[in-house]
């Protein structure tokens, strides 16, 4: 996997840049359709009459789904996927903060 580096040569005063391989349109595609499935299965959670779970299990399937739903478009229409590794970690830290506050709230407002 290469990145986006800008070189500086001194003794040419030349700046070549090294670019990685672009997603193609398909790819594009198939991301959005996933999301779309990802986006129906959520929608899905919130009819009663079809499932019996339970408020817990439904808080946890909800939170899988934020979080596989972020890491896409974060990855892909982000391009992080192609960035450098400290961008990835500034989004890893972030999804992790936000996790941690919505476990507290939840617990603080006894909806475990």
């Amino acid at each position: 996997m290469s990145t986006d580096i800008a070189t500086h040569d001194p003794t040419t005063h030349e700046t070549t840049t090294h670019e990685h391989a672009h997603p193609s349109d398909w790819q594009y595609i198939k991301i959005a359709l996933l999301l779309a499935v990802l986006t129906a299965l959520e929608v899905f959670t919130y009819f009663e009459s079809v499932h019996n779970l339970s408020d817990a299990v439904l808080y946890v399937v909800l939170t899988v789904l934020m979080v596989l739903k972020f890491v896409y478009v974060v990855a892909w229409f982000m391009h992080l996927k192609f960035d450098s590794i400290i961008f990835r970690r500034v989004f890893q830290v972030g999804i992790v903060m936000a996790l941690a506050v919505y476990l507290i709230m939840l617990t603080a407002f006894e909806i475990w």
